[in-house]
């Protein structure tokens, strides 16, 4: 009896040896569908610049920085910036004051394509207080006609979706305000940040 087992002991091995490689080899040929996918994200800064022109001279320049880190597989990455104050702004009834939010807006989708690029989307929305600006006044029976100033409330939107390379800049909207005519321009720039 005991030279029976001693006999099946090193059968008894090859075949768990070949059931493990058999399994081994399974495991290796397909993928565990139960198996949570690893999302690969190259982290990316995008810096958004908003320029104030008056003809060819520069007024302002207002860099916005954000760190995004794309997948290349949906759903994209999301990033967000909010940078402003409130403001009170008199409504003219009985002394009351409202408060608006004023500043800059700043919504970014990412995502890497397959090429290397990526796809981003923005929601830019920026606001601001200019003083001093005449509003006309139309004669009515409580007050005579003309003008008188008062803060005015500018505002720029924008959405954009742009395919861009690492260290592409882009000037990508251009828009003139009515009323003044001062010209903004946005800047998009993207750099991959190496780890």
């Amino acid at each position: 009896m005991m030279k029976t087992a001693r006999a099946a002991l090193p059968a008894f091995a090859l075949i768990m040896a070949m059931a493990l490689c058999a399994t081994a080899q399974d495991k290796d040929g397909k993928q565990d569908e139960s198996a949570p996918r690893s999302v690969k994200s190259t982290p990316i800064k995008v810096t958004i610049t908003f320029a104030e022109f008056e003809g060819e001279k520069k007024l302002k320049s207002l860099p916005y920085v954000l760190v995004v880190a794309p997948r290349e597989n949906p759903p994209p990455s999301y990033s967000k910036l909010r940078m402003g104050s409130r403001v009170p702004v008199y409504t003219g009834k009985e002394n009351g004051m409202q408060y608006l939010d004023i500043g800059s807006n700043i919504d970014c989708q990412a995502s890497r394509l397959p090429d290397g690029t990526f796809d981003l989307r923005l929601g830019l929305d920026r606001s601001w207080v200019e003083g001093d600006v005449p509003v006309p006044v139309e004669k009515t029976q409580q007050a005579s006609s003309g003008q008188f100033p008062e803060p005015v409330i500018r505002q720029f939107r924008s959405d954009l979706n742009l395919i861009m390379r690492d260290g592409q800049s882009v000037e990508s909207t251009f828009a003139t305000d009515p009323l003044s005519g001062k010209l903004f321009k946005v800047e998009v720039n993207l750099n991959v940040i190496n780890k």
